[in-house]
């Protein structure tokens, strides 16, 4: 699997995991990333993965390095999608 691709189902898995906030991103802390069976499964180098999404700006983290325990409390948000973002923006300008 090329880091794209690790990337698109890092993707997956923050919708799958996180909570969708009101502007379309959707937010998960690294431990319950970390800690969940699936992502362990699929991830060889889960920190890699999220330093690979974070430097093609489709998330968001305090710092550069997650290590397990100490930084299980840090938000990741992955940013919305345009088209998430555009129909927040329709949803708000109706009401």
């Amino acid at each position: 699997m090329n880091v794209e691709e690790e990337v698109e189902k890092l993707k997956e898995e923050i919708k799958r995991l996180g909570k969708v906030q009101d502007d379309g991103s959707y937010k998960v802390t690294f431990g319950v990333l970390f800690n969940d069976d699936r992502c362990a499964n699929i991830f060889e180098a889960l920190v890699g993965t999220l330093r690979a999404a974070k430097k093609r700006k489709f998330l968001t983290y305090d710092g550069e390095l997650l290590l397990q325990g100490v930084h299980d409390n840090v938000e990741i948000t992955l940013k919305p999608t345009p088209a998430a973002a555009a129909a927040t923006t329709e949803a708000v300008a109706k009401n």
